[in-house]
């Protein structure tokens, strides 16, 4: 995997500026669209597309917090596999959310809402705490240490649960 952040020329930080990023993201693109080589060779034309290529891919790791995170677990040797599974005690938590998700759906639409958006405030303060714990690792000057790589890791893992128990009360919210 190619580094994202030397990619689109950004620090290597798990917060931050969207903003920015998409400008830098724009920029780039600019530059390296196909319109601003048609006088060059075959050769250059096809460096540029795919570079511009990277930067697109680039640009969609970053914008995103779990991908982020990924990528910065991934430069510092710490990959990050698809199957990568959460703790026990975080299993059952999320279990149980499940439950109390699959019960709101049974209850009359007005009584649902208030309990999905509930159970949804209740899951943000963890994914907000498992992204500190990202953003205190890798948003500093100094490499990180293991043990701080290894609680990156695990709170990478606990947000991928998270993310998609928010994506399943977004699902049941916008029915």
């Amino acid at each position: 995997m190619t580094d994202p952040f030397e990619t689109l020329g950004v620090p290597r930080r798990f917060r931050i500026d969207l903003r920015q990023l998409e400008q830098r993201h724009r920029d780039l693109s600019r530059a390296l669209h196909p319109d601003a080589h048609a006088q060059a060779s075959p050769a250059e034309r096809r460096v540029a597309i795919d570079k511009a290529a990277a930067v697109n891919n680039a640009f969609r790791i970053l914008r995103n917090p779990q991908t982020r995170g990924v990528a910065l677990l991934a430069c510092v040797g710490r990959a990050v596999e698809d199957n990568s599974r959460a703790d026990p005690a975080l299993l059952g938590e999320v279990l149980e959310l499940r439950e109390a998700l699959e019960k709101a759906k049974e209850i009359e639409p007005a009584s649902r809402e208030q309990t999905v958006l509930k159970l949804r405030d209740n899951v943000e303060t963890h994914v907000r705490a498992a992204e500190q714990v990202i953003a205190t690792t890798f948003d500093r000057d100094e490499p990180p240490a293991t043990d701080a790589i290894d609680k990156a890791y695990e709170a990478l893992v606990k947000l991928r649960y998270l993310y998609r128990f928010l994506e399943e009360t977004d699902a049941i919210l916008e029915e």
